[in-house]
């Protein structure tokens, strides 16, 4: 994943593209970012439709002259439907940097969604999030996995999030994984505990 987005050619899902933005995403790649990356001056509405037109199917003329109002449309309900999975529907007519610091994740989240994609990345999610917060952002993570038979690769250091909603869980201390199982493995490994949660000295 690191050298598609670092510039590097690499083989995902069978294939070897060549690593622009646009390529990576038609292939079914999604990602949000740690520190949130929204058009802020764009309503939450504008943000998601952005997104939209990388499915848009007429040339670059048509759409200059907006000769295509069937599409258009089709674009538009697609992006207001992803604001609907995110419950931000009623809030599509706010600036995205009106929001508060959830639902600005939430944008950012239905802003991938709405490439369709085969697998999402989240870095970090729950950075900046109160527990309560996090537990939400965890409910819904597992919401769209199901809804929309999505793989999830998710990088996140609040250790409740991650047991709660992965399937398998990968441990990294100082860049050397440590373990790697289901949740209930992981929170066994010795390794774990001692990396994380410290050991009594004798």
């Amino acid at each position: 994943m690191k050298s598609l987005y670092a510039g590097k050619d690499a083989g995902i899902f069978k294939e070897t593209v060549e690593p622009t933005p646009d390529r990576i995403t038609r292939l079914g790649l999604a990602r949000t970012f740690q520190n949130i990356r929204l058009f802020k001056t764009q309503t939450v509405f504008e943000n998601v439709l952005i997104a939209t037109h990388l499915h848009r199917t007429s040339n670059l003329f048509s759409a200059a002259l907006h000769l295509n109002h069937k599409e258009e449309k089709r674009l538009r309900a697609l992006a207001l439907e992803m604001l609907e999975v995110v419950g931000l529907q009623d809030l599509r007519d706010e600036l995205a940097v009106s929001l508060p610091y959830g639902k600005q994740r939430r944008l950012e989240i239905a802003r991938a969604l709405a490439t369709r994609p085969r697998l999402l990345l989240l870095d970090e999610p729950a950075a900046g999030m109160n527990p309560q917060e996090s537990d939400d952002l965890a409910r819904f993570i597992q919401g769209i996995k199901k809804q929309f038979d999505l793989s999830v690769f998710l990088i996140e250091h609040h250790m409740d999030l991650v047991m709660d909603i992965s399937d398998r869980v990968y441990v990294i201390d100082f860049g050397r994984m440590i373990a790697s199982g289901t949740p209930a493995e992981v929170q066994d490994n010795p390794d774990v505990i001692t990396a994380y949660l410290g050991v009594d000295e004798e």
